[in-house]
């Protein structure tokens, strides 16, 4: 287990990684073998994707990954890199803001520093928590953090994008009430228009993180509109499965292996993980 002071560095460590126009770049990865990948290429973090994680459990994304499972996995991820690690944890794996509470103490407890908390909501009639009821959440994350002595960083996810649930105004309006509760980024999957983006820099007080992938602005344009952070989020994750179909597809359909052209070699793989022990 990593000990406080070791969580505190660190966590101290990747707050000072998010820098508007200069931001944090987080291919994110989903188990032991893609972190210790993503850091041996150089990332100054690693980032867990929870629609990656869930996919290699066997579940779905949209919050259907419960509290243990989805722990064990940061718990397995944190412990085979250097870097901090920051844990996407959907909606907080939990009912209430106790719940969301727990959830961070568990986090800590497996060496995570940094938490990705969304507004979302699935299954029913609206797509987003009533800002309140979400501000109350990310309250209980970061009391139970900074109870625990750790500067966490509480990255506020607002969906509103990402679900049409609204534009500009009500992503800003969100924002302001989750710094208030504690936030200490906002991450808003959905906007890459780089004039939303900087209207979404300019007018947030905390590192602006954006979602990117295959269409989306290079990194060096969306530095020079204020973001602090990009994430890749599922992407890294669904191109590899998509080798993986790819591959199949043509091993059984024609018998050739052209697909697996390019793959890591064994011995590169196993190295990795060793030193990442």
């Amino acid at each position: 287990m990593t000990n406080q002071n070791t969580l505190r560095d660190r966590a101290l460590a990747f707050r000072a990684l998010h820098v508007p126009g200069r931001p944090l770049v987080l291919p994110n990865a989903w188990d032991a073998a893609s972190a210790r990948i993503v850091e041996d290429t150089g990332a100054a973090a690693v980032a867990t994707t929870s629609a990656g994680v869930a996919w290699a459990l066997g579940v779905p994304d949209g919050d259907l990954l419960g509290r243990e499972r989805a722990v064990a996995a940061v718990a397995r991820i944190a412990a085979s890199v250097a870097v901090p690690v920051s844990a996407d944890i959907e909606s907080g794996f939990a009912e209430d803001p106790a719940g969301v509470a727990d959830t961070v103490r568990a986090v800590l407890a497996a060496g995570a520093v940094g938490v990705n908390i969304e507004d979302a909501l699935y299954g029913g009639e609206d797509v987003l928590r009533p800002v309140a009821e979400q501000a109350e959440r990310i309250a209980a994350a970061r009391e139970a953090a900074d109870a625990e002595g750790v500067p966490l960083f509480v990255n506020a996810r607002i969906d509103t994008f990402l679900r049409g649930a609204g534009g500009v105004d009500a992503t800003l309006e969100r924002a302001a009430a989750f710094r208030a509760a504690g936030a200490d980024g906002i991450f808003v999957p959905g906007a890459v228009e780089p004039g939303t983006v900087k209207e979404l820099a300019d007018g947030i007080d905390a590192p602006l993180n954006v979602l990117v992938g295959p269409g989306a602005p290079p990194v060096a344009e969306l530095a020079a509109l204020g973001v602090a952070r990009v994430s890749a989020g599922s992407s890294v994750a669904l191109a590899a499965y998509a080798v993986v179909r790819r591959a199949a597809r043509e091993l059984l359909d024609t018998g050739t292996y052209g697909e697996l052209t390019g793959g890591l070699g064994y011995g590169e793989l196993n190295s990795l993980l060793e030193q990442g022990r």
